[in-house]
């Protein structure tokens, strides 16, 4: 995954595979840029004490792809656990920011390594193509989430 994703809109193209790889880029971007300069006080902070903090959203992140492509799709373990929505003070922004781009680039290889129709190894129903499609919308709802609690911490968003 590209170090700064911008604000390029992903580009409509032939090949499937890298359509997909190119919109869960676009979307880790939004994620990043969310977390990108906040202070890792304001980084472990839970506005109003019910939204997800900024460095749960990507340590989460991190732990579904690892889960959804290392798990699902290579058959490793896939055990989650509640503390990853609630990282303690150990963890810091640098240290999430790089497991997720390291995370990212990780996922894109596998998924340019596999046929986008490879079934699970956990569920023959489910493919790579489903998984890939799955990881675009967890990320999705997290870049919205992560861009609420970044407006609710200093009013910007990671448009």
């Amino acid at each position: 995954m590209p170090k700064d994703t911008g604000f390029r809109f992903p580009r409509d193209r032939a090949d499937e595979r890298e359509l997909l790889i190119e919109w869960l880029d676009f979307l880790r971007g939004a994620v990043l840029r969310n977390i990108s300069g906040v202070s890792e006080e304001d980084a472990h902070r839970r506005p109003d004490g019910k939204l997800l903090p900024l460095l749960g959203i990507v340590n989460h992140l991190v732990g579904v792809e690892r889960r959804w492509i290392d798990g699902g799709m290579l058959g490793g373990p896939i055990e989650r656990t509640e503390d990853e929505f609630f990282p303690g003070p150990e963890l810091f922004v640098a240290e999430v920011t790089r497991a997720y781009e390291d995370r990212a680039e990780k996922t894109n290889r596998v998924v340019r390594e596999l046929p986008l129709d490879t079934p699970s190894s956990r569920e023959e129903a489910t493919t790579l193509r489903w998984v890939l499609l799955h990881l675009i919308n967890e990320t999705a709802r997290h870049a919205g989430h992560a861009d609420a609690v970044r407006e609710l911490i200093d009013g910007s968003t990671g448009e």
